[in-house]
């Protein structure tokens, strides 16, 4: 199925806009899932199945991030594997690896997450060039979502920078892959934080048919009501991304999961003022 056309039914199905980190901390996993696992490697495939299961109806996906899997070395692949399977069909699955890089080695990155991980997409980091997104970009079921103004601080030592009379690089960039996606048949997306709203206007204006991946909700400060007014108009659809704050939500209580499945629904609620606008009562 097209990328696009898989979005779309999975925004419809779950009549949300949200997708939820995967980031299994070891330490930080819930006291009563330690108890009952002595394995780290159990722990972790437990914890992110159980936050699949308890989210499920309130996500239109799920974003892995595949430093915490690598983290645990080679059983920690296998687990990222396992938890594939567990995601439900519909949803869209996003590798966040932020991989950039030339030929043969992109090549290889796109082997794994696309042929071996199966995922709908990938993120990657576009500043060794865009010929790094070029193996990615012959299959339409598939997405790539390229980082174009980023969440954290440090987005102002290089994105926010003024560069080539554009007003920053993460806008030049925004105009570079919206010639790209002529050419792709690959939906060539954009990351855009959730922290970065006073200049992500800038960055859609030049780019307004990609899909967007909105990390920065919750535990990093973004705010919806500053992303509903920089979303107006948009045409392609936001998936806003939590991690940190969903999937701890429980802490250490015993009806962790109930307390995971509560912030999923609050945040997907939070989100709706956004996501009337994507719903489609028919595809």
């Amino acid at each position: 199925m097209i990328f696009t056309k898989k979005l779309q039914r999975a925004v419809n199905s779950s009549n949300s806009i949200l997708s939820v980190g995967l980031d299994p901390d070891p330490v930080i996993i819930p006291r009563p899932l330690k108890q009952q696992f002595s394995d780290t490697h159990d722990q972790v495939f437990e914890f992110c199945r159980r936050v699949i299961e308890a989210t499920k109806t309130d996500v239109v996906a799920y974003k892995p991030n595949l430093a915490f899997f690598e983290a645990l070395g080679v059983g920690g692949w296998r687990v990222l594997e396992a938890l594939m399977d567990t995601i439900p069909a519909a949803k869209i699955t996003i590798a966040d690896a932020k991989r950039g890089d030339i030929g043969s080695t992109s090549e290889m990155y796109k082997r794994t997450f696309f042929d071996q991980l199966q995922a709908d997409a990938v993120t990657l980091n576009p500043l060794m060039g865009l010929d790094t997104l070029d193996p990615y970009l012959q299959d339409e079921t598939k997405a790539v979502f390229v980082l174009a103004m980023t969440s954290n601080k440090g987005a102002a030592d290089f994105l926010r920078t003024p560069v080539m009379g554009r007003r920053s690089l993460g806008e030049y960039i925004a105009e570079l892959l919206q010639k790209k996606q002529t050419s792709s048949q690959t939906h060539i997306g954009m990351v855009v934080g959730a922290t970065q709203t006073d200049i992500a206007g800038q960055i859609l204006r030049v780019n307004g048919n990609s899909h967007l991946l909105i990390p920065g909700i919750g535990a990093q400060g973004g705010r919806v009501e500053d992303l509903q007014g920089v979303l107006s108009g948009h045409d392609g659809i936001p998936i806003v991304n939590s991690s940190r704050s969903i999937i701890y939500a429980g802490g250490d209580e015993e009806n962790w999961e109930e307390l995971v499945q509560k912030k999923a629904a609050e945040t997907c609620q939070s989100l709706h003022s956004i996501a009337k606008h994507y719903i489609q009562t028919k595809v």
